[in-house]
């Protein structure tokens, strides 16, 4: 017999501000803990020493994650010239340095080249898999790697402020899969004076914002009660770049039972994905053909 999986079959999304020193899935397992939610999952991680927009799926959001994970984001940075580390932040050991320093000048001309559609190497110690096994524990037992660089849309990139000779603030939208590390050493590069992360934080993430997020403080303090329950955002907020196609009656008895159900809307093209919804639940997404959703995802609330 199939074990059951403890918790409540909870659903809905909660946005964390995370602070300096845990880790994501360390959240997570206390934002599923504070639920006690049957399931729980994150979309994007933030590194330990970053703060900032962490948003947590429970339950049916889980199912929407890739959609929130692919949505564009916003990072404010700061950029310690004159150094790199070998994690390319200040957690890492210094492993190079370099007295010049770039003018504002110098500095607003390097950005230009870090915008638009570029190709971006992730740093040596990250999460990207190598032969199955993850970039960071290879690079903690010393071997270097010849990582694969990536694609990467950057939207804007723009210098806030100068504190001093030393010291860049930045500001970031970009789509999946950006290293801001990646940013700051190879913008260090550029510029002939080297350069490592001092500080991140992820201002939003898609539809959710910093400034509306929980600390863990606040979570501890209202674990399992239903003034924690009211935070929780509908789950179809991670669809909200989709169509949404109100699901006919016999559709909706289709689609929840994972087959293509009948839509009364046809505001998505054919072959675009889109969420078929019925008396105010969403059912599932999948992809818009013929009058018809086809479902690659099936919502069980």
């Amino acid at each position: 017999m199939a074990r059951k999986t403890k918790g409540r079959p909870i659903s809905g999304w909660l946005v964390v501000d995370k602070p300096a020193g845990v880790t994501s899935t360390s959240v997570v397992g206390k934002v599923r803990w504070a639920f006690d939610a049957k399931k729980a999952g994150h979309a994007g991680t933030l590194d330990p020493a970053a703060t900032g927009v962490l948003a947590i799926a429970l339950g049916e959001a889980t199912k929407t994650v890739p959609f929130v994970t692919d949505a564009r984001k916003c990072y404010r940075f700061m950029v310690r010239l004159g150094a790199a580390t070998d994690t390319d932040d200040a957690e890492g050991k210094v492993i190079d340095t370099r007295d010049t320093r770039p003018t504002d000048a110098e500095i607003e001309a390097a950005l230009e080249g870090f915008r638009g559609d570029i190709q971006q190497v992730p740093p040596q110690f990250s999460a990207v898999k190598v032969e199955g096994e993850r970039a960071y524990d290879i690079a903690r037992s010393g071997e270097a790697m010849d990582l694969v660089a990536r694609p990467l849309h950057v939207e804007k990139l723009e210098l806030l402020r100068r504190p001093d000779a030393d010291t860049v603030e930045l500001e970031m939208i970009c789509g999946k899969g950006g290293y801001v590390r990646s940013i700051a050493r190879d913008l260090g590069q550029a510029l002939g004076c080297l350069g490592h992360v001092e500080w991140l934080r992820r201002e939003w993430s898609g539809p959710f914002r910093a400034e509306g997020g929980l600390g863990l403080a606040q979570i501890d303090e209202l674990a399992r009660t239903p003034e924690l329950d009211a935070f929780l955002q509908p789950l179809e907020i991670a669809l909200a770049d989709l169509p949404e196609l109100p699901a006919a009656p016999d559709g909706a008895v289709r689609l929840k039972n994972g087959n293509p159900g009948r839509v009364l809307s046809s505001k998505a093209a054919p072959g675009e994905t889109a969420w078929a919804s019925f008396e105010g639940k969403p059912l599932a997404v999948g992809t818009y053909l013929g009058g018809e959703l086809h479902p690659s995802r099936v919502f069980n609330l």
